[in-house]
C-alpha cells in the first residue's frame, strides 16, 4: 500500500468526524469543511489507484 492511500484515508476519517461534530453542534461551516476533506480523501485515493495500476 503506498502513501497515498494511507494520507486518502486519513482525509476519509478526519473528514467524517468534522462533518460529524459539525452536525452534532449545528455548525454548518464545520460540516462543510469535513465533506470537502472527505472529497478530498475520495480522490487522492483514485490517483493513488491509478498510479497502482500504472506500476
Amino acid at each position: 500500500m503506498k502513501k497515498e492511500h494511507f494520507e486518502s484515508a486519513g482525509d476519509k476519517a478526519a473528514g467524517k468526524v468534522k462533518e460529524e461534530v459539525g452536525e452534532a453542534t449545528d455548525d454548518k461551516s464545520l460540516e462543510a469543511e469535513g465533506r470537502l476533506q472527505q472529497l478530498k480523501g475520495k480522490a487522492k485515493k483514485v490517483v493513488a489507484d491509478v498510479k497502482d495500476a500504472l506500476d
